[in-house]
């Protein structure tokens, strides 16, 4: 072989290598590209193959006619999923009617001066509720004049709730139309106090269509002194996506991480974080709200509960992961009656349709209670049975709880387990009226399991 052609031979070998050795380290940057990813809290591909249908979604109309179509997000940054809690203040109780006034409990009415509190010896029967449901469970808001925010349920069931009071519709919603792109919903036409006419109409909530160019939602396993809590999250009970930011301070100034960056979040003190990020580096965090003993706590959408809320003083670390973006709005249930037994302290037992605490009536409303930093809201169609246990001991701290799960709860005699409790009303059947039966009489309530729930009952 001639020289140059052994020559011409090297080098096109070498050339050949030299190829196929890039392609080797590119193929190996892709993979350690696709390994970080799924360990990263965001995957936009994994969300976009899963179709976004954990995202709200719906049409909101206003009174000047105008229609926007698209994903949703109430108060601008704030709730923006399925399984988010739309907030207010009911207007009345309807319940209260059945109920003898003289066995209702009573609250003492104090005044204050110079921040001492005095007694009073009036008393008040205190029938106010706060209304929470799942956005999953709702089918339509919408404006009724300046007093009123009617919430129609997917089972059909209407709740008036009073404008006067905090509530979300009156944060506004943003909306990603596909026509107009995104566009900022105020519920009022202008500031405060505001004019007589309002903007927003209405809100028809719809399945998710398939969405493109969604964040990723945040999910992950908050550790607590209680133990364990996975699901998906929202920091200091409003940033849910990976756009979202955690804004702090360092020694060499302010800084703002996007959680999409971020691999796990710590307790580093009372008032500080330690922000670990993907790429390994550690960072603590200080002097703003949510790095400290302000945040308002974190929302975990665990399975077993429902939803819970860890305190600050309960929280040790959140380690954040990739799940898509959580159950679509088919996936809610509509509500039905609540039914069950309710066992006196006196040993009678009364069967029927339920209304527990003078308010909740549906399996997808909720029991109310915490346990050492950590607040449970627990849809009732989780519930298998509430025994208050020890009502005769003032020193009595905490309610048994049972799931249809078979697990037990513990939980603090306060909120809907606590001595305000309006008791149960029992419609039973044949029967014209309902039996009442107080708080403090009762030994047991029992509640019968739904054909379906979300999240699922678990097995049976």
């Amino acid at each position: 072989m001639k020289r140059a052609a052994i020559s011409g031979t090297v080098l096109v070998s070498v050339m050949v290598l030299l190829v196929l050795a890039g392609n080797y380290r590119a193929l190996e940057q892709d993979v350690d590209a696709s390994a970080a990813g799924s360990r990263a809290p965001t995957s936009s591909t994994a969300l976009a193959e899963e179709g976004n249908q954990g995202f709200l979604y719906g049409r909101v109309t206003t009174a000047d006619g105008a229609a926007y179509l698209g994903r949703l997000r109430f108060g601008g940054d704030e709730e923006a999923f399925w399984g988010d809690y739309f907030n207010g203040s009911k207007g009345d109780n309807p319940w209260a009617t059945y109920t003898p006034t003289a066995r209702l409990p009573e609250k003492r009415r104090p005044i204050k001066i110079f921040g001492f509190e005095i007694p009073l010896g009036e008393r008040q029967n205190d029938l106010d509720r706060p209304f929470m449901a799942r956005f999953g469970d709702i089918a339509r808001i919408e404006a009724r004049g300046l007093r009123h925010v009617r919430v129609t349920l997917k089972s059909g069931t209407v709740f008036d709730l009073n404008r006067n009071a905090a509530n979300d519709f009156d944060d506004g919603v943003r909306v990603w139309d596909g026509t107009e792109g995104f566009v900022d919903l105020a519920s009022w036409a202008g500031g405060i106090p505001p004019p007589p006419r309002v903007r927003i109409r209405a809100i028809e909530l719809l399945p998710t269509a398939r969405l493109g160019g969604v964040p990723a939602r945040l999910h992950g396993r908050v550790h607590t002194r209680q133990g364990d809590f996975s699901g998906f999250v929202q920091w200091d009970r409003q940033d849910c996506v990976g756009v979202d930011a955690l804004d702090g301070r360092t020694g060499n100034g302010a800084l703002s991480l996007r959680f999409d960056t971020i691999r796990s979040i710590a307790r580093h003190s009372a008032d500080s974080s330690m922000v670990t990020l993907l790429d390994g580096r550690e960072i603590a965090l200080s002097g703003t709200r949510e790095v400290g003993r302000d945040n308002r706590g974190i929302y975990v959408d665990d399975l077993r509960y429902g939803r819970v809320l860890v305190s600050w003083d309960a929280f040790e670390r959140i380690d954040f992961s990739a799940a898509g973006s959580g159950p679509a709005y088919n996936d809610f249930a509509r509500g039905r009656p609540l039914a069950g037994s309710v066992t006196t302290r006196g040993g009678r037992r009364l069967t029927g349709r339920l209304v527990y605490d003078l308010d909740e009536s549906e399996t997808t409303e909720t029991l109310d209670a915490p346990s050492q930093g950590v607040d449970y809201t627990i849809p009732f169609g989780l519930i298998a049975s509430i025994t208050p246990v020890g009502q005769e001991e003032p020193g009595a701290r905490t309610a048994r709880v049972i799931l249809h799960s078979g697990e037990e709860l513990q939980l603090d005699r306060t909120g809907d387990l606590g001595e305000e409790n309006g008791g149960v009303l029992i419609f039973i059947d044949g029967r014209e009226r309902p039996e009442y039966v107080a708080w403090s009489d009762i030994q047991q309530v029992d509640f019968h399991r739904p054909p379906a729930m979300y999240p699922p009952l678990g097995e049976r």
